[in-house]
């Protein structure tokens, strides 16, 4: 007897895509992850994936894009903590996606997506951090070299491997006035 499929929407099918390479992107890495090796993934055909995205880059934005707008909800949804806390948060959420943020780094110069996303992820996150400085009683000239820095060194702490305990310390420099 023949299995009925159910019908699926083209929204649940592309982020059934999303989800199947944010796994891949992390466990194997962009560069392993095929389109092929995606399509397998997500359970349809490689020329499947193309009708929801135009390339790798495509669907690696979409999956930067979902990834952001969960940590988005998270972020939002936490009870209020200290600077400190917040910025050693989000360190500790980039470092779970850290192959992501590598390869976003590391695909810069090849693609004019990534490229795109990246500056506008940096843009907000960087005026997230100002609202956030100026909240915990930065002096407001300090404020824009110190976006600077704390950008510098949260990716450094995505580099290297340091306890939590020496994270947390490097945050509350950062951002205690």
């Amino acid at each position: 007897m023949a299995r009925i499929k159910r019908e699926q929407g083209r929204e649940e099918k592309r982020d059934e895509i999303v989800a199947a390479a944010r796994a891949l992107f992390l466990e194997e890495g962009y560069e392993a992850a095929s389109i092929n090796r995606l399509a397998t993934a997500a359970g349809v055909a490689p020329n499947t994936i193309y009708w929801y995205f135009k390339d790798k880059d495509d669907v690696l934005v979409a999956v930067l894009d979902a990834e952001f707008s969960a940590r988005m909800g998270e972020y939002q949804a936490l009870p209020t903590m200290s600077s400190p806390e917040l910025l050693l948060w989000v360190v500790n959420h980039l470092k779970q996606v850290s192959r992501l943020v590598g390869t976003v780094h590391s695909r810069l110069e090849q693609s004019p997506a990534i490229n795109t996303w990246h500056d506008r992820f940096h843009a907000f996150s960087e005026q997230l951090l100002r609202l956030e400085l100026q909240k915990s009683g930065i002096a407001p000239q300090k404020i824009e070299a110190l976006v600077k820095i704390s950008v510098f060194t949260i990716e450094g702490l995505l580099a290297h491997s340091l306890s939590e305990e020496q994270n947390r310390a490097i945050c509350a420099a950062l951002v205690t006035p």
